[in-house]
């Protein structure tokens, strides 16, 4: 099935699935919280929901609209394909981020409702220390990495698996617990929960995200060279070439 989807479509399911994404990553934490006082397995179930979550997500969403779902993935998908005939557009790019925004905030007021917290609390967690940033830089970079190197050593097949399990890793190798989303940043400082953050965090973490990308993008050069428009398969290959691609919006 290949993601030649019509624009509206395409940016529906970005909103809907960000919107799903915020919902389980703030849902479980407030879900583990009130299980748990252990901070360990609080960690634990928020990272295995969150993980098992997006990979659902991808796979569910991806021939539809690519299945970015955040802000730094789409910014390098149109600057990577900037020259190219079928390029993946400014204003496609612009769709999707807006959806995202969008999506990022319904999923957070979601979560606080269907727990019966009072929505639209702003977050009161601080997370502005400069560890915390570096720890989001290195989470997004591998973000990046992981999504473009799959796709340049031809098997993005495997992203749904692989984003799922770098998320799960990171959450727990990174200071900042691995937001590594823009939108979801977003999305998370409407909750004074586990997985919150406070607004005057937001401009520190979201440049962090972008630097990271910016980092990850460059070591995926390094290591796999620049990116190139690959020659499509005829036959079966075809279709399996173009079960999953979260660069471009055409198999």
């Amino acid at each position: 099935m290949g993601i030649d989807r019509a624009l509206p479509r395409r940016a529906a399911a970005e909103l809907v699935g960000t919107a799903a994404l915020v919902t389980v990553v703030v849902g479980s934490g407030i879900q583990a919280a009130g299980l748990s006082q252990d901070t360990g397995v609080q960690l634990l179930a928020n990272a295995l929901a969150s993980a098992i979550g997006l990979g659902l997500l991808i796979v569910l969403l991806g021939p539809v609209s690519g299945a970015h779902l955040n802000p730094v993935i789409t910014l390098f998908a149109w600057w990577s394909q900037r020259r190219a005939a079928a390029r993946f557009s400014g204003r496609e790019a612009a769709l999707y981020i807006t959806a995202q925004l969008a999506g990022a905030v319904a999923g957070g007021l979601l979560a606080e409702a269907m727990f019966g917290r009072t929505s639209g609390v702003w977050s009161t967690r601080v997370r502005s220390d400069g560890h915390l940033l570096l720890g989001e830089a290195v989470a997004t970079a591998g973000l990046v990495l992981v999504v473009y190197g799959l796709e340049r050593i031809g098997r993005a097949r495997l992203m749904p698996v692989a984003v799922a399990s770098y998320i799960a890793a990171a959450i727990w190798f990174t200071s900042s617990g691995s937001f590594a989303n823009p939108a979801a940043t977003a999305g998370r400082a409407l909750t004074d929960s586990l997985t919150g953050i406070a607004p005057a965090s937001l401009p520190g973490f979201v440049t962090a995200q972008l630097l990271g990308g910016l980092l990850g993008a460059g070591l995926a050069t390094v290591l796999y060279g620049p990116r190139v428009t690959p020659v499509q398969p005829a036959g079966p290959a075809a279709g399996a070439r173009a079960w999953w691609r979260p660069l471009s919006r055409r198999a």
